[in-house]
């Protein structure tokens, strides 16, 4: 078990290893994730819509 000291200076050491993202990385990975929940929820609107109007449509025949 190392002492505390030494445990911090490894951390540090570790996290100046970490390539960080640029600012510019950052908004452009944020704008995509926005943009795919976007597309992801207007998908299953639509599939969502279209089982609900085929389901209508089913009990509604029998119905």
């Amino acid at each position: 078990m190392t002492n505390p000291l030494q445990f911090i200076q490894q951390v540090r050491a570790e996290v100046s290893k970490v390539t960080w993202p640029t600012r510019r990385e950052v908004l452009l990975t944020t704008g995509m994730v926005f943009v795919l929940a976007a597309l992801t929820a207007l998908f299953f609107s639509l599939v969502d819509l279209g089982i609900r109007s085929g389901l209508s449509a089913v009990l509604g025949y029998f119905g």
